[in-house]
């Protein structure tokens, strides 16, 4: 029989956890798969294994069976075959029209089935409809042109703006006046690029972590300035310098925008959003003010305003103290909530204390600049099988660790294959938050007590038995000192899951 041979290139998440943070980074994987069977990568639907079934009985041979099934986040499914007690045979099934359609009914309603899911994923929320309340479709619907119907009446008000500085007033004509209403407004349009890929290609990142966002909004925002500052010394450029600048600013209000409602949604404990961000309000324009009247004081200083050295330091200088001003406020906050750089510090804590921090005490600990990549242990969400028992296809491999992991939402190991210490996790169907948090305590725990000369399968087991043992007790602790564990904001990648058909 001819074989055949698959190449898919499937994105999966990493999740490096070095110090005290942990983040899903994207990467991706290259997995090969054959069969020997008459399509050689294709099987439509379950009646090819069962006459493999029905064949091994009437020969006599030991009955394959399907033991899981590899599902991605394209609509390709993976199935996992024992022909034998020693080999594993894999078959890979190509989405079909009804597994689409089925798809889509999960994410949307029945009024979006006509939208690709790439569109889909970009312009709404994860989850949608139900991570959403049932009029938000509708809402967004008629809000999307509203907005339209004001930004034309804003493009409109700027032709007037700037003929009325003196744009286009002494060539008697409003020409000039429109044609330099139409650079500005590209200018701002170029920017408006930017919020459009940050909300579209980054918005579930926010709500794990607000503060970091919040603070990247303002490095990204300085950058931005750089560009206006430079317009001075080449004039002759100033439209795309000042793109550029809009831009880039542009991006850090994408990021600081959906950030600071997350904070702002912290500080209404009481229901009391509104009221807060009221408040909000009053204080940013009292500092708006306070700020405007001590720059045009600065302008006001002959030295200043002839010297642009001078004026660029004392912009340096302004801008590296509200950086450390920013860092200062947003290192206070309090969050009751577990995220991963939160759920590290707690999970290292009990694992090697059996002691539980308070919230003060993490978030006073949890580091808002550090890159959660280069953290350590180094864990790596969302792996395939194939992957994790690193290509040997070994029968009792998989049957021990679908058996280690029968009462788990996922499976772990430890890449052995690497001096460093590293750790593979997959998620089943179904895996939750808590899923999450479970596979970060077995992860510290074997980081602590792995022992690269002993069996790894034995270690695993020894891990899974001190979980059982230690985690309850992680519970109780996390909601004695007050942490909400109803609000877990571990998410769990939905790109490769895992479907246990058969029982080991």
């Amino acid at each position: 029989m001819p074989c055949c041979g698959l190449q898919l290139s499937l994105p999966i998440y990493a999740f490096d956890s070095s110090r005290k943070t942990a983040n899903f980074r994207p990467c991706h994987s290259r997995i090969a798969c054959s069969s020997s069977s008459q399509s050689g990568i294709r099987k439509d639907d379950d009646d090819d294994i069962e006459n493999q079934v029905d064949n091994g009985r009437n020969r006599g041979q030991p009955q394959p069976h399907v033991v899981l099934v590899e599902r991605y986040g394209n609509g390709t499914a993976k199935r996992y075959v024992v022909e034998d007690e020693l080999q594993v045979q894999t078959f890979v099934e190509e989405p079909s029209s009804k597994a689409n359609t089925s798809q889509s009914s999960h994410f949307s309603n029945t009024e979006l089935s006509w939208l690709p899911d790439i569109v889909k994923d970009f312009i709404l929320p994860a989850g949608f409809p139900g991570s959403v309340s049932d009029d938000y479709l509708l809402y967004m619907l008629l809000q999307f042109p509203t907005n339209v119907t004001a930004w034309i009446c804003h493009t409109l008000v700027t032709s007037s703006l700037l003929k009325a500085v003196g744009v286009g007033s002494f060539s008697g004509s409003t020409a000039a006046a429109s044609a330099a209403a139409i650079r500005w407004v590209s200018k701002d349009g170029i920017g408006a690029v930017g919020r459009l890929f940050i909300g579209g290609r980054f918005g579930n990142l926010f709500d794990d972590d607000p503060k970091q966002w919040r603070l990247y909004a303002d490095f990204i925002g300085s950058a931005g300035s750089i560009f206006d500052l430079t317009t001075p010394l080449y004039p002759a450029y100033f439209l795309p310098l000042a793109s550029l600048g809009n831009l880039t600013k542009a991006v850090a209000r994408g990021l600081k925008d959906p950030s600071f409602r997350v904070i702002q949604s912290h500080f209404a404990i009481s229901g009391n959003l509104g009221d807060v961000a009221a408040k909000e309000e009053v204080w940013e324009v009292t500092a708006q003010l306070l700020g405007l009247g001590l720059g045009i004081l600065f302008l006001d200083t002959p030295g200043l305003v002839r010297s642009y050295p001078i004026l660029v330091a004392t912009w340096m200088a302004m801008r590296l103290l509200h950086l450390w001003l920013r860092y200062q406020s947003l290192s206070v906050l309090q969050f009751n909530s577990i995220n991963l750089k939160r759920a590290c510090i707690l999970v290292k804590s009990h694992v090697l204390h059996s002691i539980v921090p308070g919230i003060v005490s993490c978030n006073k600990e949890e580091n808002i600049l550090l890159w959660p990549r280069f953290m350590t242990p180094r864990i790596t969400f969302g792996v395939p099988l194939e992957e994790m028992i690193f290509g040997e296809k070994s029968a009792p491999m998989v049957k021990a660790l679908l058996k280690l992991y029968s009462k788990e939402k996922y499976i772990l190991v430890v890449n052995q294959q690497k001096s460093d210490f590293e750790v593979f996790v997959s998620f089943k169907v179904g895996a939750s938050s808590m899923s999450v948090l479970r596979s970060l305590w077995q992860a510290y725990w074997l980081h602590e007590n792995w022992n690269s000369s002993s069996i790894a399968l034995e270690q695993l087991a020894q891990s899974r038995l001190e979980m059982e043992d230690r985690f309850e007790d992680f519970i109780q602790q996390l909601n004695g000192v007050g942490w909400d564990t109803l609000q877990i904001n571990l998410k769990v990648p939905k790109q490769i899951s895992l479907d246990e058909l058969y029982p080991i």
